[in-house]
């Protein structure tokens, strides 16, 4: 018994010893195949820095045009929590209603801040703005109506639901006219809704572009190892083997592909940064263009490498398999 037990023992010492083995040498056959294949894009060094400067271009174009939407959806999104509603009062409303009003609408989860301003308030800030004080004096009565300013929170600051709370606003009793002067606001919505939708169709048409001329340079260099194949085949090697390297060069092409499309990015945001620098400064605002951080360099870096390998995964799939000995 104590024999057979030994000897059981033993018989699972050597499985999992040569599990491992099996184990670590499926991680050293992937190496090997990388690098060689990395090794094969640096003696044909002409034409796959031709592949990988299409892919890396391609991805630059949209990429650029997303980071640019983003920086003006950040600016716009600035401005909406800028906007607000102005409420003029009716004339024959009392002190005591105004202040009721206020605090009825201060209460409301729309709304972020108020700032009421009464006619004489008003008419004051009119004389030193305007200029005609010593008009103003002659004038038998105050003309200006007692007015509230609301700032919408920015979940409500969006032009439809402004628009909602301009709507709820003028339907209070003490209210005679509200005002929101947003129509600028849903033309630049309007407008970023239309590039966005551009970009989406010009980044879709690029990366096809990318897969199918990733798939054609496979699909040739399949063609020129034929023989190779044959005589793998021949000896056994599976097409999960022979596919690999083919694969591994799909993988070098969008991770090089990428880095460029990300290299292009950060010089053509730095080129651009005077141009919109100087434009800031010309309504008085200080603003820089942001989107090239580590998480964009991820997104880009991971779909230049996913559509490098689609393309070699559609070319793999048909022509390796298509190639047999007779």
């Amino acid at each position: 018994m104590s024999i057979l037990f030994k000897g059981r023992v033993q018989g699972a010492q050597i499985s999992k010893v040569s599990a491992n083995q099996r184990f670590v040498m499926f991680f050293v056959s992937h190496f090997r195949q990388a690098l060689g294949s990395l090794g094969e894009l640096w003696r044909s060094k002409a034409a796959s820095l031709m592949t990988i400067g299409v892919l890396g271009l391609s991805i630059t174009l949209p990429s650029t045009l997303f980071v640019m939407v983003k920086n003006a959806e950040n600016v716009s999104s600035g401005w909406e929590q800028a906007s607000q509603i102005s409420l003029f009062l009716k004339e024959k409303v009392s002190q005591g209603d105004i202040e009721q009003l206020l605090k009825r609408i201060q209460l409301w989860p729309e709304i972020d801040s108020i700032n009421y301003i009464s006619a004489d308030q008003a008419l004051e800030e009119f004389k030193q703005l305007s200029g005609f004080g010593d008009a103003i004096a002659y004038l038998d009565e105050n003309p200006l109506p007692n007015v509230i300013l609301v700032i919408p929170t920015s979940r409500h600051a969006s032009p439809i639901a402004a628009r909602i709370l301009l709507d709820k606003l003028r339907d209070e009793r003490e209210v005679d006219i509200g005002k929101l002067d947003i129509e600028w606001l849903e033309r630049l919505h309007a407008l970023l809704n239309v590039v966005k939708d551009l970009v989406t169709v010009i980044a879709l048409l690029l990366f096809l572009a990318v897969v199918l001329i990733i798939g054609n340079t496979i699909r040739l260099n399949i063609l020129s190892k034929k023989d190779e194949i044959l005589v793998m085949k021949l000896v056994g090697a599976t097409d999960a083997f022979i596919q690999r390297p083919f694969m591994y060069t799909g993988f070098w092409y969008g991770f090089l592909g990428g880095l460029l499309a990300w290299i292009a990015v950060i010089l053509l945001l730095w080129w651009m940064s005077s141009s919109v620098s100087a434009v800031s400064e010309l309504y008085q605002r200080s603003f820089n263009l942001t989107g090239a951080d580590f998480s964009t360099f991820l997104w880009m870096l991971g779909l230049s490498v996913f559509l490098g390998l689609t393309g070699s995964l559609l070319s793999v799939k048909r022509h390796v398999r298509d190639i047999e000995p007779k």
